[in-house]
This record gives structure tokens, C-alpha cells and sequence, in this order.
């Protein structure tokens, strides 16, 4: 299990923000800024459109796991 504190909701709001074009819903946004609290750069997902957009702030992009063709 994971603990947040305050950081981890606002700094979704401001990716959220940031990402208004992309429609960046909140839940994509927290797990990217779990990431960046975590110093996490691979992260499981499905959902490339989002997640092989947005740049996190502790490094250039997350490695999107499973990898192949998308």
C-alpha cells in the first residue's frame, strides 16, 4: 500500500492542467505523480495515448511496460 500526502493530489491537478488538450483525466494524473514521487520511471499500461505524452518532471518519459508495437 501506497501513502500520499498532499503533494502527490495537487501535483495531478497541475499535470491535469497542463495537459488540458489531452484531456488528462485525474486517476492518469495521480499515477503519474506517484511516479514522479516515487522516482518511478516504468509504469503498466494500456492507455499509450496518454501516458506516452505527458513528461514527467524526474525524467524525460515513463517507459510504457508491457513494450511492443502501440
Amino acid at each position: 500500500m501506497l501513502d500520499c500526502d498532499d503533494t502527490e493530489p495537487l501535483r495531478a491537478v497541475e499535470l491535469g492542467r497542463q495537459y488540458v488538450d489531452l484531456d488528462l483525466g485525474f486517476v492518469d494524473a495521480a499515477v503519474i505523480a506517484m511516479c514522479e514521487s516515487l522516482g518511478e520511471t516504468k509504469v503498466a499500461t494500456l492507455d499509450r495515448r496518454h501516458f506516452g505524452v505527458v513528461r514527467p518532471a524526474h525524467c524525460e518519459r515513463l517507459r510504457l511496460l508491457p513494450e511492443g508495437n502501440a
